[in-house]
């Protein structure tokens, strides 16, 4: 037996624990910005920074629990796509210098989270069996 036959079956179940934590944090980002939980938000909320919040925090939960997960990981993944190239971009050409890191691996995990569903332990799934 190779090592990816005996991954293979486990690989619904990791992208759900990946669907899990990468909703939570994203959730994190959004409470901070508009709760002041579980840290400082920002002193200035504009409409974008309102606008993203609410993106952030919605979606972190819907995805969190797996629950229209294509769509709202879609809609997270433009998010970022945007965010990165209005904040970091400008900043410099490589991600490492202009901080964009966590911009992009967000924008192309929830792109992946789009293509592929919400895995093995999500509630699109259970809405979806027939019993």
């Amino acid at each position: 037996m190779t090592m990816s036959s005996s991954l293979a079956p486990w690989a619904p179940r990791v992208l759900s624990i990946l669907r899990l934590i990468a909703g939570l944090l994203f959730l994190e980002h959004g409470l901070v910005k508009l709760a002041g939980f579980p840290g400082p938000g920002p002193a200035n909320m504009t409409t974008l920074l309102y606008a993203a919040a609410l993106i952030e925090t919605i979606g972190g939960a819907l995805v969190a629990v797996g629950l229209f997960t294509r769509l709202a990981a879609f809609i997270m993944s433009g998010e970022m796509a945007v965010a990165y190239f209005l904040r970091h971009a400008p900043q410099g050409f490589f991600p490492i210098l202009n901080h964009g890191e966590d911009a992009i691996l967000y924008c192309f995990i929830f792109l992946y989270l789009a293509a592929a569903g919400g895995g093995a332990w999500s509630l699109d799934r259970g809405m979806r069996r027939v019993d």
